[in-house]
């Protein structure tokens, strides 16, 4: 597995989440720790989303399938 396979499979997808985790965790009203910590939490996936997003995937490749012309 190629970077740009992890980047797009787990690292990508895992920046999202965390962004996800963060507003939940901010609006919440019940752990203090989670609430404090949300908007760090935004940021940090915010910012690691910017940096996977910039890496491109892997070009697919395509095989030129030859027809037979009659």
């Amino acid at each position: 597995m190629t970077f740009r396979e992890l980047n797009q499979r787990f690292l990508a997808p895992a920046a999202q989440s965390l962004m996800i985790f963060g507003i939940i965790a901010l609006c919440q009203p019940w752990i203090q720790f989670l609430h404090r910590y949300g908007l760090t939490l935004i940021i940090v996936g915010l910012v690691s989303f910017m940096i996977t997003s910039k890496i491109a995937p892997e070009p697919e490749i395509i095989e030129d399938i030859e027809e037979d012309v009659i």
